[in-house]
């Protein structure tokens, strides 16, 4: 008999999902419409620029947070107590919360996309057809 897993932070170690239309979000950046980074130096800022980002791919696709099956944030850092402050400031998001319910991991990196950039979410969400 295996060991129990740890008790998580309201994540599930594993999301089992019937087979079906799945949407693989790329990873959703701190960008503007114009396609520039929001909140230079204010990783809040750019927390909730990333939540609207995903919100609106999720809705682009007739998917909504509580669809999603796995996500991973990544987190320019190198503190492992600010990449998982990061984690719950998402999961605690008022509208995209649910997201980080299933599956879900943090990841402290050392550089993404684009220049300035802190915070980048990657979604795969079940879809209802």
């Amino acid at each position: 008999m295996s060991e129990p897993l740890h008790p998580t932070a309201g994540y599930e170690h594993v999301t089992v999902v019937e087979a079906g239309p799945t949407a693989y979000l790329a990873g959703q950046c701190p960008l503007d419409a114009e396609e520039n980074v929001v909140g230079v130096g204010d990783l809040d800022r750019q927390i909730e620029q990333v939540a609207a980002n995903c919100l609106a791919a999720l809705a682009s696709v007739g998917a909504t947070p509580e669809d999603a099956v796995r996500s991973v944030v990544y987190v320019v850092s190198t503190d492992s107590g600010e990449v998982g402050r990061t984690w719950h400031k998402l999961a605690d998001h008022q509208e995209l919360g649910p997201a980080f319910k299933a599956a879900s991991t943090v990841v402290g990196v050392t550089a993404l996309g684009y220049r300035d950039q802190r915070v980048e979410v990657d979604l795969t969400a079940r879809l209802h057809v």
